[in-house]
């Protein structure tokens, strides 16, 4: 055991952030992604949910300021609402501290495509729909 790491920070999800560098990106993924069958590099994290997951990723985990949005989500279809759950990822990335929280959203089979490009994919038990995100990682200054 160590001191001050969050339950839902695994070592195995631990090792796969620090072995990430600048520019790398990870998925965290609902329920419903098919992230399996998209990475060879797979953390499961059954059982938890989306946002504490990120704010505990956020305490470790330098966000990209050399790009314009270095945060992710898979849009919904045309005509659906946004999820509510983005506006839970936003509460979170403001209070992360983070520099650049520049967001954009990329059509589900684009998202797909991005995410087995992806250093790894985080399968979680979300339940919300699209509530899938990438993340792009910088350096620690």
């Amino acid at each position: 055991m160590l001191k001050h790491i969050p339950n839902n920070i695994s070592p195995e999800l631990m090792k796969v952030l620090m072995e990430m560098g600048h520019g790398d990106e990870i998925v965290i993924a609902d329920g419903n992604f098919p992230a399996a069958s998209h990475t060879e590099r797979l953390v499961r994290l059954d059982g938890h949910s989306i946002p504490p997951l990120l704010e505990s990723i956020l305490m470790y985990f330098p966000l990209d300021t050399f790009v314009l949005c270095p945060v992710t989500y898979m849009a919904t279809p045309e005509g659906d609402p946004t999820p509510e759950i983005w506006n839970k990822y936003e509460e979170i990335l403001i209070e992360s501290g983070e520099e650049n929280i520049g967001t954009v959203e990329i059509d589900r089979f684009a998202f797909y495509d991005r995410a087995k490009e992806a250093y790894a994919i985080i399968s979680t038990s979300e339940s919300a729909l699209y509530a899938n995100v990438i993340l792009k990682k910088g350096v620690v200054r």
